[in-house]
């Protein structure tokens, strides 16, 4: 059996508790070592979680010898600047959704791990499980006939004004944050959008706390989405054909528990789908891209057009018109 991946965590964040939780019971990925700009924090966090070694910097992370891979869980402003220091330090890169709002910066970071036969993978995690694939299988299969509709939602309350997610200057905001997983829904199920329109309802720090749009897809698909701060916690999607309708409560989340629902005329049928962590999933695709023995299922392709969707939708809020995509 090969040896697992040797992972760095590339900050000391919320969201890395779930990566720990999920590389603990895998023999693909092993979490070795964690950076911080504070050393005591980074001291602390390894404590608490078990990982051999903490460093008091990111540099000192991507100079480690023995980390092969790193998981940058930074503010999104930060992502694009710590992807390239760990590619340019030999490392695999996880980095969390959204890797940028820039397609640029997407093209210039896949073109760097391309150049170096590095793997680069955005940690969209929902994509992993078993659910996912089900739902996109049966929307191929023509479970509910022509696909006509897709209508999709990601919000909950933001108190805290200080929070990264509210801060302008990090790409804080409802599409970054949320809104993004609605975008990569639509997308997984009706390809790359050709046009989008967006209204924003901007909050008190500048960032978009409410932000609803819409995606025209080819074969006369339209995709409808709502994000926000302000509402209450809740996640949905639903998706349309000519012949049924399938409804999906927990599509993101999906640890949060829920059902997939389908129903053709007045039948309706709950479906069973696998269980699965999707931050394991995730993680042992990324082990087993390292290794050359899979593909990644988040590739180049895949985060360039997740970042043309944002970028796009930014767009047409700001101007009140639609943006076309090339």
């Amino acid at each position: 059996m090969s040896a697992p991946l040797r992972l760095g965590l590339l900050s000391t964040a919320r969201i890395n508790d779930q990566i720990v939780a999920g590389a603990a019971p895998s023999d693909a990925v092993e979490i070795v070592a964690v950076g911080s700009r504070d050393g005591a924090r980074a001291q602390a966090y390894a404590g608490r979680h078990g990982i051999p070694r903490a460093h008091a910097s990111y540099e000192a992370l991507l100079e480690d010898d023995e980390v092969d891979a790193v998981y940058v869980s930074l503010p999104n402003a930060l992502h694009h600047e710590w992807t390239l220091r760990a590619l340019a330090a030999g490392k695999h890169v996880l980095c969390e959704k959204p890797y940028s709002r820039r397609p640029a910066e997407v093209e210039e970071a896949f073109d760097e791990a391309a150049s170096r036969l590095l793997v680069l993978m955005e940690a969209f995690m929902y994509r992993h499980h078993p659910q996912t694939r089900r739902v996109r299988q049966l929307v191929d299969d023509g479970a509910v006939g022509r696909l006509r509709l897709i209508r999709s939602a990601f919000s909950f309350p933001l108190a805290d004004p200080g929070n990264i997610r509210a801060l302008p200057e990090l790409d804080g905001g409802a599409l970054m944050d949320v809104g993004c997983y609605c975008v990569s829904g639509s997308r997984l199920l009706a390809g790359e959008p050709q046009h989008v329109h967006a209204e924003q309802v901007l909050g008190p720090t500048g960032i978009d706390e409410s932000l609803h749009g819409t995606m025209r897809f080819p074969g006369d698909v339209v995709a409808q989405f709502d994000c926000s701060f302000v509402l209450p916690l809740r996640q949905e999607l639903e998706v349309l054909g000519e012949d049924g309708v399938l409804r999906v409560t927990a599509p993101f989340r999906i640890d949060w528990g829920g059902d997939v629902l389908l129903r053709r005329g007045d039948e309706v049928e709950r479906l069973e789908v696998p269980a699965g962590d999707s931050y394991r999933l995730e993680l042992e695709n990324l082990a087993a891209a390292a290794r050359n023995e899979a593909a990644p299922l988040l590739d180049r392709a895949d985060a360039l057009g997740q970042a043309r969707a944002v970028d796009a939708l930014y767009r047409a809020a700001e101007s009140g018109k639609a943006v076309e995509l090339a």
